[in-house]
């Protein structure tokens, strides 16, 4: 496997990037890893090689790269955690939109990379992120994952769920049953919206875990739900990606 950090510049800074793909028998479609709130850090790395070793250029970008070159919580840290809220209620949709656009064009100007197919996932803070690119660039985007994903579905013009009918990517909604975040109104009133305008998705209300259930290294993780995450999101990438 081959891997780097970019400082790749964009038109609001210099985002660092974490870049995994394979050796071999490119170019390899693209997948963009969002971050969840607490950071760019190595089990999202670990979580994004996962991805690649199954023949994916992988890029994990710093969203918060406008305010810190990097950040990772403390969560024993008020003032960590405390800091975390402040870059997560600083970013937009249409900011990570942005983000996503300079991730593509440099993925386009690189020989391993396939950035004619590409895959999205979002975790808690970059679920709502990944929908909203999705409907952003839906000729190149063909495939969307939102796991834990918070404001999904709110009353507001940023609502990821208003824009569904410009979704032409496959979506994969994951939905954990304990999650202040999301209750079962607020994932019905998204599936509600990807039924009605046509998105193929496949959309699961997921009992018996917590919010964060995906991260080994969260004191809620859940094993086999994680497990459950890796293979729908594998199938949906390799249907979707493979053969666009």
């Amino acid at each position: 496997m081959i891997e780097q950090n970019l400082e790749l510049a964009t038109t609001n800074g210099t985002m660092s990037t974490f870049v995994t793909h394979p050796e071999t028998s490119g170019p390899f479609p693209v997948v963009l890893f969002l971050m969840d709130a607490p950071g760019k850090r190595e089990e999202l790395h670990d979580m994004a090689r996962r991805i690649s070793a199954n023949g994916y250029y992988v890029m994990l970008p710093n969203l918060y790269y406008r305010d810190t070159p990097s950040f990772t919580v403390h969560r024993e840290d008020p003032a960590s955690a405390q800091y975390m809220y402040e870059l997560m209620g600083n970013l937009t949709n249409r900011m990570v939109a942005e983000d996503v656009g300079d991730l593509i064009a440099y993925a386009e100007t690189v020989e391993a990379a396939d950035a004619s197919s590409v895959g999205v996932t979002g975790y808690c803070m970059s679920g709502p992120f990944a929908l909203w690119v999705a409907a952003e660039f839906p000729n190149v985007i063909k495939a969307a994952a939102t796991i834990h994903g918070v404001r999904l579905a709110v009353d507001g013009e940023d609502s990821p769920h208003s824009r569904a009918s410009e979704i032409s990517a496959e979506v994969l909604v994951m939905a954990a049953e304990r999650d202040h975040y999301v209750d079962k109104p607020h994932f019905d009133r998204l599936v509600d919206a990807l039924d009605t305008a046509g998105v193929e998705h496949t959309s699961e209300w997921v009992m018996d875990v917590d919010h964060g259930f995906v991260f080994p290294q969260r004191p809620l993780f859940n094993k086999s739900a994680a497990e459950r995450h890796w293979e729908l999101l594998s199938s949906m990438f390799d249907r979707t990606l493979r053969n666009s």
